[in-house]
């Protein structure tokens, strides 16, 4: 596996992100260019992930808000951002692309234990 790589199975995998906030990037193993090009099963399963990305974030950072987007311009395949995003980050309320608010330094719980956590209830769907 490599180090970005935090989860992976047949369907998916997972990379995180290096940034400021907690911030990871759910990619599906074959290439599909646009979300209407990928089997209806696998689509469905993309979203399940996305809901235990989504929740466990929520649960384990606290944030203020999620961010999630998915836009392909300069990596053109599916792959969806999931952003925790906090009042005092550096680019809040901007996104993350934005223009820099501040510059900060974030208090966050360890994200190897959020990992671990995180692949424990995506091996449960």
């Amino acid at each position: 596996m490599q180090s970005n790589i935090i989860y992976q199975n047949e369907l998916i995998f997972i990379e995180k992100e290096p940034s400021q906030i907690p911030w990871v990037k759910i990619f599906t193993q074959k290439e599909y260019k646009e979300l209407a090009d990928l089997p209806k099963e696998l689509r469905s399963y993309l979203w399940d992930v996305y809901d235990v990305v989504e929740k466990q974030m929520q649960n384990y950072y606290n944030p203020t808000k999620i961010n999630m987007a998915s836009f392909g311009n300069m990596l053109p395949r599916v792959h969806i951002h999931v952003m925790a995003r906090f009042e005092n980050d550096n680019y809040f309320p901007e996104p993350m692309w934005g223009k820099q608010q501040r510059d900060t330094t974030l208090e966050l719980a360890d994200e190897k234990m959020f990992f671990e956590l995180l692949r424990k209830k995506l091996e449960e769907i």
